[in-house]
């Protein structure tokens, strides 16, 4: 299933995209697509359900695809030929570090670049979302704790994150700098999470294209690790790391984003995302 949330900000609707890309009204049968959703009970009742007895509804504004994340998980340098372009080790455990749960935005949102930024940054991410608790999983389990999978922007603003006292949290939880979605496709429906292909275009040009297969540290590796050091939760997000091409790593003079760019990027079977770039604008981010 590809569950998705629409409609204006404090006025999402819940609703899936059927077979035929038509989206699927869901308001009768849920108030909303929250982290009790993605049990595995609920979304059997949810694979159970007649598709063609639920309305067609017109798509309106995507919102992140559930609500009451309460984590948002970041893992870095998780790709080889990506730590290489950042000049780092390939690290001997996976790098971990938070983003905002307020980064998080829909998959079209605007992304606001922070008051004086001059280095933000674009990454392209497999997003796993948890469906129920795992703590201290074992890697042969750490599958079956996950409800679902997204596409993740990850942007970065490298000055905050390298320069400023080397806290990668600071550069990474910024307002807009998590675009989620289009969707949450569910575990099923994608199968293998380490034979998916990714990429991202900025202004039309590709600069980024990786597999999934080229991680480091795999899905299950990662949940089973992270569950050692936190409880992870129903709804809670982990974003696995971007392979090469950042902005950062262009040769011979780093990239970065500006207002007016367009970034867009996707994943195998979990669809696209399209983002403009803007100066500072607090009525963008609340919008």
């Amino acid at each position: 299933m590809k569950l998705l949330r629409h409609g204006p900000k404090g006025h999402e609707r819940p609703g899936l995209l059927d077979d035929q890309g038509q989206v699927r009204d869901l308001s009768g049968l849920l108030a909303d697509i929250t982290a009790a959703t993605l049990s595995p009970a609920a979304l059997e009742r949810l694979h159970g359900l007649n598709l063609a007895s639920l309305p067609v509804v017109p798509q309106g504004t995507l919102a992140v695809p559930w609500a009451g994340m309460g984590k948002f998980i970041g893992i870095g340098l998780n790709y080889a030929d990506h730590a290489a372009e950042a000049g780092m080790p390939i690290p001997k455990e996976p790098i971990v570090f938070m983003k905002t749960v307020d980064s998080a935005v829909g998959c079209h949102h605007a992304v606001v670049l922070p008051q004086g930024s001059v280095k933000s940054d674009w990454e392209v991410e497999l997003g796993v979302v948890i469906g129920t608790r795992a703590r201290y999983v074992y890697e042969a389990d750490a599958l079956s704790h996950v409800a679902g999978y997204c596409v993740v922007n990850d942007i970065s603003e490298r000055e905050y994150q390298l320069e400023r006292g080397s806290q990668w949290d600071k550069g990474k939880g910024c307002d807009t700098f998590g675009p989620v979605g289009p969707w949450l496709v569910t575990a099923d429906e994608v199968g293998d999470p380490q034979n998916l292909a990714l990429w991202l275009d900025l202004n039309g040009q590709r600069r980024q294209t990786g597999h999934t297969g080229t991680m480091i540290f795999g899905v299950a590796q990662l949940v089973s690790y992270l569950s050692r050091f936190m409880t992870l939760n129903p709804g809670d997000l982990i974003t696995t790391g971007t392979p090469p091409g950042v902005g950062m790593g262009v040769k011979p003079a780093p990239v970065y984003l500006k207002p007016g760019d367009v970034m867009e990027l996707g994943i195998e079977k979990l669809g696209t995302q399209r983002q403009t770039v803007h100066a500072w604008d607090p009525a963008l981010i609340d919008g």
